[in-house]
Formats: structure tokens, C-alpha cells, sequence
């Protein structure tokens, strides 16, 4: 499976969550909703989640193996640092 496209929509509110992202996969599937959180270690990414009934929030869709969501966050993080942090230092 392929990262095909990947669209990012900065946040301008102020606060931890910096972008949201969309990710294409082999340009037939894609996944909507994952966040770039800036953490005390430094940028990450969220996956898509949804509040439980117990009040725990629970990702709708993820990565089941870790090479594959240290690819993912490594596209995406690569991304925002090309299309918004490369931006706002010019």
C-alpha cells in the first residue's frame, strides 16, 4: 500500500493540535481526520477517533504494524514542515 497524496489543513487557532490530514492510499482510499499535535517531545500524529461511552477516545482507523505508522507520521510531519513551517520562516 502506497501514500498517494497527502492534503494538510493548517489550524489557526492556538493551542496543541497544529493541522489536520488527509491521506490518500494507492489514489483509491483515503483517510480523513488525522492530526499533527505539537507535543512536549515535539510534532506527532493522532489518528482518527471517536469518544467511547466510557469516555475514552478510541482511534477509528490505524496502523497495525509500527513500520507502517512511522512512515506515515514521517510523510506527513515531512509535509507540513515543507508546505506550512517552511512558509510562515520566509
Amino acid at each position: 500500500m502506497n501514500i498517494t497524496d497527502i492534503r494538510i489543513r493548517k489550524i489557526e487557532a492556538e493551542g496543541k493540535m497544529k493541522a489536520v490530514v488527509s491521506v490518500t492510499f494507492d489514489e483509491e482510499f483515503v483517510v480523513h481526520d488525522i492530526k499533527i499535535i505539537d507535543g512536549d517531545k515535539g510534532l506527532f500524529i493522532a489518528m482518527p477517533s471517536r469518544k467511547a461511552s466510557d469516555g475514552e477516545y478510541r482511534d477509528i482507523a490505524h496502523p497495525i504494524k509500527s513500520s507502517m505508522r512511522e512512515e506515515l507520521q514521517t510523510k506527513i510531519l515531512d509535509k507540513y514542515k515543507e508546505e506550512i513551517l517552511d512558509k510562515e520562516t520566509e
